[in-house]
């Protein structure tokens, strides 16, 4: 059976929950957020109204995860989708799974009329942005600042 790609589903929390953990503790090296604030994360991307994810799965296991988050550009007027997350376990890395993932992502923006999908990689993450720019992606000329 190959890799397939859809919208999250209530019945995939637990097996979701662990693939974040994954993707912010083990991959990120961040701090393990509480189970309440993923649980209540999840639930709003179920929702589909600010967000949506996307999972990859092959024989019923997960094998990576896509979110988007609905936004707007001022300066396009116009709605936007941020590709906030896409991360794929390492097992299925170089399988074709990142590019379903990302293409789901694009489809999706394109089928609802966003303006565009905008998405960041950390700058040592070669092997992202070596995706990025096979996917189309072009670099920006904008700095990204957080506080």
């Amino acid at each position: 059976m190959s890799t397939s790609v859809r919208t999250v589903e209530r019945k995939d929390k637990n097996q979701l929950k662990d693939l974040m953990y994954e993707y912010i503790v083990d991959f990120y090296k961040r701090p393990k957020p509480p189970l309440e604030d993923v649980e209540q994360l999840i639930e709003l991307l179920l929702k589909k109204e600010k967000g949506i994810q996307f999972i990859a799965e092959k024989n019923g296991e997960f094998l990576g995860f896509a979110t988007l988050y609905f936004s707007f550009s001022t300066t396009k007027a116009a709605k936007i989708t941020i590709m906030n997350d896409l991360y794929v376990v390492e097992k299925a890395r170089g399988t074709g799974v990142a590019e379903k993932l990302f293409r789901s992502c694009e489809n999706f923006t394109k089928e609802n009329n966003y303006a565009h999908m905008s998405w960041i990689t950390a700058s040592d993450n070669k092997r992202a942005q070596r995706f990025y720019e096979k996917m189309g992606g072009i670099l920006g000329n904008w700095l990204s600042y957080s506080i």
